[in-house]
């Protein structure tokens, strides 16, 4: 798969897929006043339904901030963005509250309950699917936590985990919702290379089985060969990977229908 990153258009899906982010427009702003600082600038991209889609680039280029915009965290200021089918632009709480059920997160901060084990952080993730008895829903932790090589620690709390640990608990946690579209803010930092490896791996494998969204923020190069696409941020807009100049204009954009 390494081979056909360079053949793929940036900012498009190859295929027809049904689209799952489209972002057109994208600006973004932190302060006020003389205080005030462009971290996003006309961003335009498309990730479709099923797509594994790297996003890299140095720190403080705006990565960090687009995932929030596009996971309904924050509100969006200018610009389109439409997840899901779900346009962000003027959209209330209770909107992004609803669409934040059919997406998964995963924080660089791991973001576990302390007082809760692994297998109870787990099953708040499938607590969110309907219809599920408790019984299905711890059935179901477990089995995301054996996923990710966590089958012997379903006991523990996070502060008798290592930090790789949790941030494995994290990712189950994430997947057990069973999410239409993953957002993932370096999930392989605190990992070792084969367990990065792997996890990326089971995301990819959840994008293919589950037409599943994933859009991964990542300084691994590693994993790059595991994504469908790649794009490359650097002070708040996409520029082509290795080039560094040429910006990826509109004209990239797949002629497909949002749904």
């Amino acid at each position: 798969m390494a081979d056909s990153l360079l053949s793929l258009d940036p900012q498009a899906p190859a295929s027809g897929a049904p689209i799952a982010i489209a972002v057109e427009g994208l600006s973004h702003w932190y302060g006020h006043g003389s205080m005030r600082r462009q971290v996003i600038d006309g961003l335009d991209f498309r990730v479709a339904a099923g797509e594994v889609v790297l996003l890299t680039g140095p720190s403080g280029c705006g990565k960090t901030t687009l995932l929030s915009l596009v996971g309904a965290l924050r509100s969006v200021q200018q610009g389109q963005v439409q997840v899901l089918g779900q346009e962000l632009n003027g959209s209330g709480r209770r909107t992004r509250q609803q669409l934040r059920r059919s997406i998964g997160m995963i924080f660089q901060g791991h973001n576990l309950l302390r007082c809760l084990s692994a297998e109870q952080n787990v099953q708040m993730g499938a607590d969110l699917l309907p219809g599920f008895s408790y019984r299905a829903r711890r059935d179901q932790a477990r089995e995301w936590l054996r996923a990710v090589g966590l089958g012997d620690e379903l006991h523990k709390l996070p502060h008798d985990l290592s930090g790789g640990q949790k941030q494995r608990v994290a990712i189950a946690r994430a997947l057990a919702a069973q999410p239409r579209l993953l957002l993932a803010d370096e999930p392989t930092a605190a990992l070792d290379s084969r367990t990065g490896r792997e996890v990326v791996e089971l995301l990819q494998q959840l994008a293919r089985e589950q037409g599943c969204a994933v859009l991964m923020v990542t300084h691994d190069p590693r994993i790059l060969d595991l994504a469908d696409r790649v794009l490359r941020m650097e002070d708040g807009r996409l520029v082509e990977p290795g080039s560094g100049q040429r910006l990826w204009g509109r004209e990239h954009l797949a002629d497909v229908p949002v749904q």
